[in-house]
């Protein structure tokens, strides 16, 4: 089989890559290739309770398909139905390959295409080509979470789960609960498994940010009785665009002023008694990691009646009926939950090669936030960490979509940043202090110090990139295979 564009996953990136394909360059075939039974990525894969989205939903939700639901910290089956109802009604689905995982790519320069090594549901190899080649897998491993082992843990005669693996099928009711982590996992499960368990405690090692926001909008709500449901939503969702903008680059400008703000927030939720200050005031300043969302204070109001307890410590030691903490302490479960972490991907894990020699990414710039330099007819979705993936996966989407046009309109085969002996990688580019990304340096693309090599992590000047600055720089060259 042969496409002019393979889409690799049929998560919200790859819907998104395909409404944009149809819409755009509607002379190309393309096909999207995804390694699970059905679409729906993340929101098809997670199961545990209380799953739902941390950032609101219309800029989660496409711009294209309007989010309609009261609810906009939405939860995942709602996401799944959404994603669903967007495929069938831009007839998505049918261009989908089901139970097929894109192993490798290898491009051939002599011809300017990618020849890729497709496994499907019963381990059999198929060949599959393209001319361009669009990784929307997501950012994170789907079979390996990030899960350290812990001191005799299999001492524990209880049962001991990543939230990754969940099992719909465990009762947990009037069960002892732990739940190890302290970050978007952890903050969703304590108040979903509280209202069943006998008692959840949140188990971190330190406190992360934690944020209070409204489960519904009530802008939204108001709009949507007066205006047409598309101009409500478009209201909507530059609101929160703009509204999430300042509220990132005032915590960067006055991280202390934002961090006392967030910390009396907490403080009037949970009241003068508790310690707000050890259970949750991190060391790091406010979006050095992704600050966490709990809709109308969920997480509050179970500690407040007692059906959940954040305990700040250490392990030491895994025991039979539960963990003995380096403060000698001990909690008894009869569960625990390693909300742990994910590991990072990078470029879908398919091995890329280009005719025959192996790319690895972390030696490669990124062009953009979307290419690698020196590497032809590849794109890769990636989202913000201070604002919705889809926002940046769906302007990466249009930028796609360019410059397939432009190569057609300039009459060649390929097109590609090349590397830029005068752009120095910078190794200090990363401020995000998460675990996962720090996890993942040595294997992440690098970026320059400045553009087109840098991601700037900003949706008001990536709009200017996109949709408005002309794709030619000194950089990007289209060309035809010698």
């Amino acid at each position: 089989m042969h496409k002019d564009v393979i889409i690799v996953g049929a998560g919200i990136s790859g819907i998104g890559a395909a409404y944009n394909l149809q819409k755009s360059c509607k002379t190309k075939s393309f096909s999207i290739i995804e390694g699970r039974g059905d679409l729906g990525g993340t929101w098809d894969l997670f199961k545990y309770p209380g799953i739902r989205s941390d950032s609101d939903m219309h800029t989660l939700g496409f711009r294209f398909k309007p989010w309609i639901d009261d609810k906009s910290i939405a939860d995942g089956s709602s996401i799944l139905k959404y994603l669903n109802e967007t495929a069938d009604e831009f007839n998505i689905r049918e261009k989908i390959l089901f139970n097929h995982k894109v192993v490798s790519a290898n491009w051939v320069s002599t011809e300017s295409k990618w020849e890729l090594e497709v496994r499907d549901a019963n381990n059999s190899t198929n060949r599959i080509s393209c001319n361009f080649l669009f990784l929307c897998g997501g950012y994170y491993s789907y079979e390996k979470p990030h899960q350290p082992r812990f001191k005799s843990e299999n001492s524990f005669k209880g049962l001991i789960m990543h939230p990754q693996f969940w099992d719909e099928s465990l009762d947990y009711s009037n069960k002892n609960i732990i739940v190890i982590g302290s970050g978007a996992t952890a903050v969703t499960l304590v108040p979903a498994l509280a209202k069943t368990a006998k008692h959840v405690y949140m188990l971190q090692r330190s406190p992360s940010y934690v944020v209070s926001a409204p489960e519904e909008d009530v802008l939204n709500l108001k709009l949507k009785k007066v205006l047409p449901l598309k101009l409500a939503y478009f209201v909507t969702r530059w609101k929160n665009i703009l509204s999430t903008y300042y509220m990132f680059y005032f915590a960067r400008s006055y991280p202390e002023a934002t961090k006392t703000k967030i910390i009396n927030m907490i403080k009037d939720e949970l009241g003068d008694d508790y310690d707000v200050d050890k259970h949750f005031t991190p060391s790091y300043k406010p979006w050095d990691q992704r600050v966490c969302l709990v809709p109308d204070g969920d997480l509050f109001k179970s500690i407040n009646n007692g059906t959940s307890s954040v305990i700040t410590d250490h392990i030491d030691i895994f025991m039979e009926d539960g963990i003995l903490l380096k403060s000698g302490k001990k909690l008894n479960a009869d569960i625990v939950i390693t909300a742990t972490g994910i590991e990072l991907n990078v470029l879908s894990d398919i091995a890329i090669n280009i005719d025959g020699v192996k790319v690895e990414p972390h030696n490669h710039l990124a062009y953009k936030g979307m290419m690698l330099g020196g590497v032809p007819n590849l794109a890769f979705s990636f989202g913000y960490v201070n604002a919705s993936w889809t926002l940046r996966a769906d302007l990466t989407a249009e930028y796609v979509c360019r410059l397939i046009n432009q190569m057609d309109k300039e009459g060649v085969s390929a097109c590609m940043a090349d590397q830029d002996a005068r752009a120095e990688a910078d190794d200090n580019y990363i401020d995000f202090t998460s675990g996962y990304v720090q996890r993942a340096l040595d294997k992440l693309p690098q970026q320059g110090r400045k553009a087109p090599w840098r991601n700037y992590q900003n949706y008001l000047l990536d709009i200017f990139y996109v949709r408005i600055w002309s794709l030619k720089d000194s950089v990007l060259r289209f060309y035809n295979p010698k």
